[in-house]
């Protein structure tokens, strides 16, 4: 059974009409395919949409947990428990020996 699987077509079934709705307007994507409004799957359930929000700024994400293991890290090379070059160590040692005397 040929479909219009392009995003600019919606491509839900109308089987009352035994056509697909093929209706260009305000198409989106979702997982069961590209669709008008009038058949996104909250509108088939009965449902309002979802409102959008946008992505959230770098700020206003969390911390990583990279970030601390960097503090881990550095103090695990100035101890020599972990290999690194000579001048690794050396600088991870002056870090954690700046840290230490601010704190």
């Amino acid at each position: 059974m040929p479909g219009p699987w392009n995003l600019g077509v919606c491509t839900h079934w109308v089987g009352a009409s035994r056509e697909w709705c093929r209706s260009v307007d305000s198409v989106r994507a979702f997982l069961i395919g590209p669709r008008c409004p009038l058949h996104t799957p909250a509108a088939l359930a009965g449902k309002p949409e979802a409102p959008t929000t946008a992505a959230p700024s770098p700020s206003e994400l969390p911390a990583s947990p990279l970030s601390a293991s960097h503090v881990a890290d550095e103090r695990a090379v100035a101890s020599g428990k972990r290999r690194s070059s000579p001048h690794t160590y050396r600088a991870a040692q002056a870090a954690v020996n700046r840290k230490e005397t601010q704190q």
